[in-house]
């Protein structure tokens, strides 16, 4: 007896880390890997991340790669989007609620995998909107991790002023550099040190 071939199911995955776990780069690395094996892979910001070309996604170990806008995405026909063989999506934390039910629904019905990479908690360590709706939906969740000053795995991502004071209040969005973030230990960030530097 011949077996059927069994379909693989698209699924929505969730790549989480903490500021400086080489998130961009591991949704490089995955988009270059699919289209190493002839896929065609469409790689998406939302408009609100402004800190390199508009229409590229740079990682901080000097990879990068065109991608389109959210806002663009949303222009997309359906059949336009059934010629993707895979999204991936960069700093998915700044989707709304909405945007990752959207996401959701493109696994479901049209079979297409979506990878979404992001932080799951802002400055003061609390979900993201995108990044609670990720977590509440997705198929997989990973989290990529990366250290503390001390050495400990870092999930918290402190938000610092010049004189390098961990700041408590204030706008959930800053983008911003290496002088305005650091990746520590929640011990670490209660106690508002960063020792050892960024």
């Amino acid at each position: 007896m011949i077996e059927a071939e069994e379909k693989t199911l698209a699924r929505l995955y969730f790549k989480y880390g903490a500021m400086g776990s080489s998130k961009t780069a591991n949704a490089l690395m995955t988009r270059y890997n699919f289209i190493e094996r002839g896929k065609k892979v469409l790689l998406i910001k939302p408009d609100i991340e402004t800190r390199d070309d508009k229409r590229k996604i740079k990682s901080r170990v000097g990879l990068e790669a065109e991608c389109v806008l959210w806002s663009e995405l949303q222009t997309y026909s359906h059949e336009k989007l059934k010629e993707f063989d895979v999204l991936i999506v960069d700093e998915a934390q700044f989707l709304l609620e909405q945007d990752i039910d959207f996401l959701a629904r493109l696994v479901d019905c049209d079979d297409i995998p979506v990878l979404c990479y992001g932080l799951r908690t802002d400055f003061t360590s609390h979900l993201f909107p995108g990044s609670k709706r990720l977590l509440e939906l997705a198929d997989e969740i990973e989290e990529l991790k990366t250290v503390c000053w001390c050495g400990a795995k870092a999930t918290m991502n402190a938000r610092i002023d010049e004189k390098g004071n961990v700041l408590r209040d204030g706008k959930q969005i800053m983008l911003g550099a290496n002088d305005q973030y650091v990746s520590l230990c929640r011990k670490h960030y209660n106690q508002g040190k960063i020792k050892g530097g960024f």
